[in-house]
C-alpha cells in the first residue's frame, strides 16, 4: 500500500502543486522536465510507476530519480499514495471538466459524445507515460483513492448518458461501449502499437490521430 511519512523505500502531465507550499529550495540542479519540484517528483513517478509497477517503486527511488533528498520529498508529499493520487486526478480532471460541459450544451447527442472521446483520447495517448495503465491497481481501493474512483465514475456516466441519449434506451449494452472504446487507447499504448514516441519509446505501429479517428468512427457505427 503507501509509505507513510518517513517510510523507507518506496511532472507528469497534469497534476497541481498541491503541497508545493511546504517544499524547500533543491540544492542541485533540476535534472526532471517540470517548472517546479513538484512537477520533476510528479514526472519522475509516473516514470517509475509505470515501468517498475506501484508497489515496486520506493519514495527513495523516486527522491534519488530526482536529485533530492527522500526526507524533501516528504515535505511535498507526504507518502506515496498522495504521489498516485496527485497523477490520475491529473487523467480525468480534463476529461470530467469537459465531459460537465457537453452534456449540457447545444448540439445533437452524438456530436457532444464525439466531442469528449476525441479529447479524451487525444489526451490518454498525448501523455508522457500511460498512466492510464495504473487505473486498475488493486491499492486503489483504498479509501485514499476514493475521490479518483468517483471522480472516473462520474466521467463513466457521463459517456453513458451521452449514449443513452444517441440510442433513447438507457438499458442498450450500447451505452457502456463508448467509455470503454476511449480507454482502448491504454492497452494499445502498453502494447506498443501507439503513443511510444510520447511515453519514451519509438516505433509505434500507428499515428496517434489516426487512432483517435477510428475510435470515434467505432462509437458512431455502434450507436447508430
Amino acid at each position: 500500500m503507501t509509505e507513510a511519512n518517513g517510510g523507507a523505500g518506496g511532472g507528469a502531465d497534469g497534476g497541481a502543486e498541491t503541497a508545493g507550499r511546504r517544499g524547500r529550495p533543491r540544492a542541485n540542479d533540476p535534472r526532471r522536465p517540470g517548472a517546479t519540484a513538484v512537477e520533476e517528483i510528479l514526472d519522475a513517478a509516473a516514470e517509475l510507476f509505470t515501468q517498475r509497477g506501484y508497489a515496486a517503486t520506493s519514495t527513495r527511488q523516486i527522491a534519488e530519480a530526482v536529485g533530492i533528498r527522500q526526507a524533501s520529498l516528504y515535505h511535498y508529499f507526504p507518502t506515496k499514495g498522495e504521489i498516485l493520487t496527485a497523477l490520475l486526478e491529473a487523467t480525468v480532471q480534463a476529461p470530467l471538466a469537459l465531459a460537465r460541459s457537453v452534456v449540457s450544451a447545444d448540439g445533437s447527442p452524438l456530436e457532444r459524445l464525439l466531442t469528449l472521446a476525441r479529447s479524451d483520447a487525444g489526451q490518454l495517448l498525448a501523455a508522457r507515460y500511460n498512466l492510464g495503465a495504473l487505473y486498475h491497481l488493486p491499492e486503489l481501493a483504498a479509501d485514499e483513492f476514493a475521490e479518483f474512483r468517483a471522480d472516473r465514475a462520474e466521467l463513466a456516466s457521463h459517456y453513458r448518458s451521452l449514449a443513452t441519449a444517441v440510442l433513447g434506451d438507457d438499458g442498450d449494452p450500447r451505452t457502456l461501449l463508448p467509455f470503454r472504446l476511449v480507454e482502448s487507447v491504454i492497452g494499445l499504448r502498453s502494447d506498443g502499437a501507439v503513443g511510444a514516441g510520447a511515453g519514451g519509446g519509438s516505433g509505434a505501429a500507428f499515428d496517434d490521430g489516426d487512432v483517435v479517428d477510428a475510435i470515434c468512427r467505432a462509437i458512431q457505427r455502434v450507436l447508430t
